[in-house]
């Protein structure tokens, strides 16, 4: 093969990659991974505490903290905690499993957030009731961009 071929080829490729969309999810697909998560159950607004700038220099390490209002006994206490970003690659985040013996329903992490977007945290309890709180982020410096 030619160096020319070699070229037109390499350029070719080149200019289909940057006329492809990103990967990011859509607001169906983040209804689709909360409905796969929660099977469909009802999600109410309350119980659900989510901490996390309004304002962020940098997407690539967000801390965020989830709280959940909770005795956290045998009888009443959170079995998980999920977070969701609405345009991020993939929609969900994190998930972490809970008991009573935790003492405490209180989660804390960094999280990559592709750019500005709302992020979701779900908690279940364990009668099975859902609850959630969300919080609307500004990223000035993307991260997590898969093309």
């Amino acid at each position: 093969m030619t160096p020319r071929r070699h070229f037109l080829q390499a350029a070719t490729g080149t200019v289909a990659l940057a006329l492809l969309p990103s990967a990011q999810a859509t607001p169906e697909s983040l209804r689709a991974s909360v409905a796969a998560l929660t099977g469909g159950a009802p999600v109410q607004a309350g119980r659900v505490s989510l901490e996390i700038a309004s304002l962020v220099d940098n997407g690539n390490a967000v801390p965020v903290q989830v709280d959940v209002t909770s005795p956290m006994t045998p009888a009443d206490h959170v079995r998980r905690i999920a977070l969701f970003s609405e345009a991020n690659p993939q929609p969900e985040v994190a998930v972490f499993e809970l008991g009573p013996h935790n003492g405490r329903a209180r989660v804390a992490t960094r999280i990559r957030l592709a750019t500005s977007q709302r992020v979701l945290a779900l908690a279940q309890m364990n009668d099975g009731s859902w609850w959630q709180a969300q919080a609307d982020v500004i990223v000035t410096l993307a991260a997590c961009i898969e093309g």
